[in-house]
């Protein structure tokens, strides 16, 4: 028991929506209720509804008998979609809540980062915010003081300390209360997609100091739909589908099944053909057929790691366009992008495309990509002007398993995208 920070029993949380609040009720009111409330009964059974099936109706389960158990030190990263129910299991921890049925066990001092700014002032100074906020979350007047000249360094607003939070940008309000809030130290820390505000430069300074409490031993629940962070800080995860524990493990496994989830299965290419659309006469250029051949120039029924291959796009102009530049993306499920391949950089290989039908060729000697599933997206761009066509999401490709190193096995390096032509030299020394 001693190495068990959370253990929660068949947690579930039963939320009420949709109710209607009722005004100020009479007597009268009251009493008339009680008279016609066996008669409303009745009429339910005859219709054969159980009595109260349609209170039912306007209940959500947003968590449904969910068991965990995180050890001590343990970095532990939630997923799932929006409404999954991640928030409410650490409301639920953190107290602010309590639970429908089932129980939870917390052995540590408990530090919330839910809703960053929660308790600001806007009238109050960001010196005096400080403080306030401070106090909400649990730290004693001799700590703040302490650490205020750390807090107001983390935040980037010293010049600005002593001035109503009224007049911040949005992005120094968030800063400070990140900065008061990353400065607790408490045993336990629930961490909820805090990270989804401020600008980059912020949001890695956000991510190190998450990754330096981590370092010293203490027990996070971090909240994220950010799967590079996810994988970056925490060693176990959890998947909540639906308010539903769907999968606990190591990162990597759960990332992957949940990225499989992410896709819609339909739209992967059968038979070679990625993309196809009728001519659109209104645009001065438009995609008609994006193809994978192989290296005998027939349509490729599947697709492996190293494969020689060419993604041939078709197009369409309906005006001559003086200089255009084509460009390939691939991309995660989850929207992170892989590789990027642009004709523009390579020796200025701008075109002249005249009116009507052509086709570009990306040719791979190597295909680079390990196994997996991507998003393919396609764009055909005047260079630095506009798009002329830009589709994000032209289909899924699936790049299936291959002993690309001749080890007798699949490259299998954890969160490994790219699988790249290389070789291993040892000189001994001693």
């Amino acid at each position: 028991m001693r190495d068990i920070a959370i253990r929660t029993d068949s947690l579930s949380k039963q939320y009420r929506i949709g109710t209607k609040h009722s005004g100020y009720r009479t007597l009268r009111d009251t009493l008339t209720d009680a008279f016609v409330a066996p008669f409303r009964r009745g009429r339910r059974l005859f219709r054969g509804q159980p009595y109260g099936a349609a209170d039912m109706q306007e209940t959500i389960w947003a968590l449904n008998n969910v068991s965990i158990e995180i050890k001590r030190g343990e970095v532990v990263g939630i997923i799932g979609s929006n409404g999954a129910g991640k928030t409410t299991l650490l409301k639920i921890l953190s107290r602010i809540t309590e639970p429908t049925e089932g129980c939870a066990e917390i052995h540590g001092q408990v530090g919330s980062l839910l809703e960053v700014g929660t308790g600001f002032h806007p009238e109050l100074t960001g010196r005096e915010n400080i403080y306030l906020n401070g106090a909400i979350l649990g730290m004693k007047k001799t700590e703040i003081d302490r650490k205020f000249d750390e807090i107001v360094a983390f935040a980037e607003i010293e010049k600005f300390i002593d001035t109503p939070v009224k007049h911040y940008s949005s992005g120094m309000y968030v800063r400070l209360a990140f900065a008061v809030a990353a400065h607790l130290e408490p045993e336990i820390l629930l961490v909820d997609e805090v990270l989804a505000v401020g600008d980059a430069a912020f949001q890695r300074k956000c991510l190190g100091k998450i990754g330096n409490f981590a370092g010293e031993g203490r027990t996070v629940l971090f909240v994220s739909h950010n799967m590079a962070a996810i994988d970056k800080l925490c060693q176990k995860a959890i998947w909540i589908d639906k308010g539903w524990l769907r999968m606990s493990g190591s990162t990597i496994e759960v990332i992957s099944a949940y990225e499989k989830t992410a896709i819609d299965r339909k739209d992967e290419y059968p038979l070679g053909i990625l993309f196809e659309s009728p001519i659109e006469e209104k645009q001065r250029c438009c995609l008609k057929r994006i193809e994978v051949v192989g290296a005998d120039n027939k349509l490729l029924q599947t697709l492996h790691t190293g494969d020689p291959l060419v993604f041939r796009i078709h197009y369409h102009c309906n005006e001559k366009i003086n200089s255009a530049a084509f460009a390939l993306d691939f991309s995660t499920p989850m929207g992170i992008r892989v590789l990027r391949l642009s004709s523009s950089p390579l020796g200025g290989f701008d075109l002249e495309l005249p009116k009507g039908e052509g086709m570009v060729d990306c040719i791979f000697e190597w295909f680079p990509l390990a196994a997996g599933t991507y998003r393919l997206g396609v764009g055909i761009a005047v260079p630095h002007r506009e798009w002329l066509v830009e589709v994000k999401d032209v289909s899924n490709i699936t790049v299936s398993e291959k002993d690309v190193y001749s080890s007798g096995q699949s490259p299998r390096c954890p969160g490994t995208l790219i699988a790249a032509q290389h070789s291993w030299r040892h000189v001994h020394l001693g």
